[in-house]
């Protein structure tokens, strides 16, 4: 992940979250990749659990389950 975007945000966020944050991640930068990737993490982990869900319905309606 070498390609990187530059985005926008109000700068009093941007402060707060330094003063907040700082500390524990270094950076702005460093702490919107953590927090999107956990997003995306959860969102993965949902579809897992929905697709589970789905496989285990069909299971029973075939009678395994």
């Amino acid at each position: 992940m070498n390609d990187m975007r530059n985005i926008s945000l109000p700068e009093e966020l941007c402060r707060s979250a330094e003063k907040m944050f700082g500390r524990r991640f270094g950076s702005i930068d460093q702490l919107i990749t953590t927090v999107l990737q956990e997003l995306l993490r959860d969102e993965a982990s949902q579809m897992d659990a929905k697709e589970l869900a789905i496989v285990e319905h069909r299971l029973r309606e075939l009678g395994y389950v």
